[in-house]
């Protein structure tokens, strides 16, 4: 293959183990945490006595080629990291004291048991919730844990309010299209590039709300842009600060933060009035045109310049540009998700690619589901509820979209309110007895109003949490905590879209156990009725789902062909009848067509066509209120070194390369406010404040600062009111819960508001002083470990 002329390809063959010096190399992938959405092939290299040494990218990869971020090539450090955790624990003092006793599994098992029999009897199986952090490889194995293991209907993304993570997209799509699209650079099919030759390259790329060779987000991997790029594609980046991709574009919109579907609309309203669309999908394949060009003459360029803070003919340039393109691909991110309308500024980008006829087309956005049609997500296991269970899911009754399915997994605002109040969202008695959660930190990353949070919990019974490092979650939390295994641990399958991806386990650390393990064990124990007796092991289990889903193939098959297995791919799916169950072409929609106007929203009562509503908090939704915090405040910045709360341990590459939290802002901004670069800085609004070191971008609208998130210090003390330092430099401190769409999906977690002021000695108790001295050149030197200044926020707002 073309691309692999930078490499020496003897040093790399095509098999799954092979003996480079002393050291053992495994092809495998790269899937579990930590590591990012991404499930690039990988080399690893392990010594006799089976220890990580290093990793390495694999050329022979078509999907990755040899490339890996930073994240991978530090992994080593940590999979052999001093303070991983290597033995199951119970707590022995009090919650937050960080007091624990060593148990062995067998104890740890016989405790989960004696909880779930428990609260099963007393509360019904609906008390057990389970709740995942960033899905990766342990989606399918939560969800069959909880349905088929503990019985109870829920599961859901924890804490994070609206769901706002991929989810409010998914449902969307299902709606309008039945299926869920990304963007189509020739990902699948082995033959990239120029050797497919039914792939088109994209002459228009939309970057709307992402920045993909940071963040990889969605299965998707960013570099593939930048083969684009090489081809010929032109880029359109819509984001509120110059990423290295927008600064490579043909048009970089620098939009107000949650103003994205009112620029949607806007350029539809170009695009229609124009007559730039595709007539005849629009005519043979779509549902509601004519209604929804009457919305968009709702948003003239002018009003839409003036609402999302851009120049009238860039907007107008840009929706030209795309309309023109043949053919144009948008590949969207959690921007489009974090706002309160996350499911109507999805509705209006689905729109505008839709006019646009860039659906299932070469170069398009195409249609996809999982590799080999495998249930390896949130729906594993569902099958052995019992009957009504589906139904007593937290926030089904209130949201249609969760009623009806349109994603598996529960609303997760529900949850936080029903562990308040005891009831459900009909005011019926609900208790939450235990919470069981896989590889989150939601009081560090996941959840919104961390604070609240970690009030609520007090509320939990039994928390149970499976995870890599001892977290701020799991010393405030936790009453047990149960080490798992990272990639190079694993022995697993990844069905995330094609191709279908083999784990090859090539290590072992201490009694770390893979998460497949546990779900296996536990299902022995709690359901053995619905257990095979031979599942005894992850490969096991990988090959039991792989026989009920018909696959043709075990893992062990997989592994012999290189890892991977591509599934056959075709184009204009909706033609050939390949997206109904009746086999008639159309999409999988109650018109049999791509809906703009979304015919079960109609019959919900709700508004079937995209539209634009300003944030809860905004310069002109609160004036008010921006009086007090005049800036508005837009959160969860990228970086290559971390993937959210991952990767803080110290003595790493990441932590030497980005020590402290940075937030954006620009100098004239600063100056105004009396900060200065390189300095510790409080942003506050109306809930709370945190804390971030400056950094000057002059890319930044003057109106608008911009922090990261996940932050906590792992070389910090442990125990309360402390807590790793995680409520220091949290900007979830100032984003509220519960604050959704009428959807259910979505909220304001990009578009708040906030002032800024210098951290001084004035405003911060001296202990509390961190000595982390970060210089203007964002060089840093720094002592020993120091206190945080949680003592003086903890006692403000527990």
């Amino acid at each position: 293959m073309e691309y692999n002329n930078e490499y020496n390809m003897d040093l790399y063959p095509k098999q799954l183990h092979w003996k480079e010096g002393d050291l053992t190399a495994t092809r495998t992938t790269m899937w579990s945490g930590p590591g990012c959405h991404e499930g690039c092939q990988i080399i690893f290299y392990t010594d006799d006595d089976g220890k990580l040494v290093k990793t390495e990218g694999d050329p022979n990869s078509p999907f990755n080629q040899g490339r890996l971020c930073m994240r991978c090539l530090e992994l080593p450090e940590l999979v052999n990291h001093e303070d991983r955790l290597k033995y199951p624990m119970k707590r022995a003092g009090e919650r937050g004291e960080d007091k624990w006793e060593r148990v062995s599994w067998d104890e740890a098992y016989s405790l989960i048991e004696e909880k779930v029999r428990q609260f099963q009897k007393e509360s019904g199986p609906e008390s057990i919730i389970s709740m995942i952090g960033t899905g990766r490889n342990v989606s399918q194995v939560i969800a069959h844990n909880q349905y088929a293991n503990f019985g109870g209907p829920d599961l859901t993304l924890c804490f994070l309010s609206g769901d706002s993570c991929m989810l409010p997209r998914t449902a969307l799509c299902y709606v309008v299209m039945g299926n869920q699209w990304v963007a189509d650079m020739s990902q699948f099919r082995e033959a990239r590039y120029d050797n497919d030759p039914e792939w088109k390259i994209p002459e228009c790329v939309v970057l709307w709300g992402t920045n993909p060779v940071v963040c990889n987000s969605d299965a998707f991997l960013g570099h593939w842009i930048v083969e684009a790029m090489k081809r010929g594609s032109e880029l359109i980046t819509i984001d509120p600060q110059l990423t290295w991709m927008a600064a490579k574009s043909k048009y970089w919109l620098r939009l107000r933060p949650g103003t994205d579907a009112a620029l949607a609309l806007g350029m539809m309203n170009v695009i229609i009035g124009e007559d730039l669309v595709d007539h005849d999908f629009i005519d043979k394949w779509t549902y509601g045109f004519d209604a929804l060009a009457e919305r968009v003459k709702e948003y003239p360029p002018s009003k839409v310049a003036e609402i999302c803070w851009i120049d009238e003919d860039l907007l107008v340039e840009a929706a030209r540009f795309y309309a023109k393109a043949q053919p144009s691909t948008i590949q969207w991110g959690l921007a489009v998700d974090m706002s309160k309308i996350g499911t109507p500024t999805a509705h209006a980008i689905a729109c505008l690619a839709g006019i646009t006829g860039n659906i299932d087309n070469p170069g398009g956005n195409i249609l996809i589901d999982q590799a080999c049609g495998l249930e390896f997500g949130y729906n594993s296991g569902i099958e052995y509820l019992k009957e009504g269970m589906v139904e007593k899911r937290l926030g089904n009754s209130k949201y249609n979209l969760k009623k009806y399915g349109f994603t598996a997994s529960s609303q997760s605002d529900s949850i936080l309110e029903a562990i308040e109040t005891g009831l459900d969202e009909k005011g019926d008695p609900r208790p939450v007895r235990m919470l069981w959660i896989q590889s989150a930190n939601p009081i560090t990353n996941m959840g919104q109003d961390a604070p609240r949070l970690y009030r609520a919990m007090d509320k939990v019974d039994f928390i149970c949490v499976v995870d890599l490092f001892k977290t701020p979650y799991i010393v405030a939390c936790a009453d047990l905590v149960l080490p798992c295994a990272m990639s190079n641990e694993r022995d697993c399958i990844r069905v995330w879209f094609d191709p279908v991806r083999s784990l090859t386990k090539c290590s072992s650390y201490f009694e770390a156990k893979e998460d497949e393990q546990i779900m296996i064990d536990l299902g022995h124990r709690l359901a053995p009725e619905n257990w095979p007796e031979w599942v005894q092991e992850p490969r096991d289990y990988m090959n039991w789902r792989l026989q009920v889903g018909n696959c043709g193939f075990t893992m062990e098959e997989l592994e012999d062909q290189g890892g991977m297995i591509y599934n056959d791919f075709r184009y204009y799916k909706y033609e050939k009848g390949l997206l109904r169950p009746d086999g008639q072409p159309g999409f999988m929609t109650p018109t049999g067509r791509y809906e703009f106007y979304i015919s079960l929203f109609d019959s919900w009562g709700v508004d079937a066509l995209p539209f634009y509503e300003e944030p809860p908090t905004s310069p002109v939704s609160t004036p008010e209120l921006a009086e007090e915090y005049p800036l508005v405040l837009t959160t969860g910045k990228r970086s290559f070194e971390f993937f959210h709360s991952e990767w803080r341990q110290a003595n790493t590459t990441s932590r030497e390369l980005h020590p402290v939290p940075y937030f954006d802002i620009h100098p004239d901004t600063a100056a105004k406010y009396g900060v200065a670069e390189g300095q510790w800085t409080w942003i506050e609004n109306q809930m709370g404040k945190c804390r971030q070191v400056a950094r000057f971008n002059t890319t930044l609208d003057e109106r608008v600062i911009s922090t990261e998130h996940g932050w906590w210090f792992p070389e910090q003390e442990a125990a309360e009111p402390s807590l790793f330092g995680v409520f220091d430099c949290n900007p979830n401190n100032l984003i509220p819960m519960c604050e959704n769409g009428p959807s259910g999906y979505g909220a304001p977690i990009k578009c708040g508001m906030a002032k800024v002021y210098p951290a001084t000695a004035e405003n911060m108790r001296l202990e509390d002083q961190p000595t982390y001295q970060v210089t203007a050149t964002n060089g840093y030197t720094h002592g020993p470990s120091h206190k945080s200044n949680t003592p003086s926020f903890y006692d403000q707002n527990k």
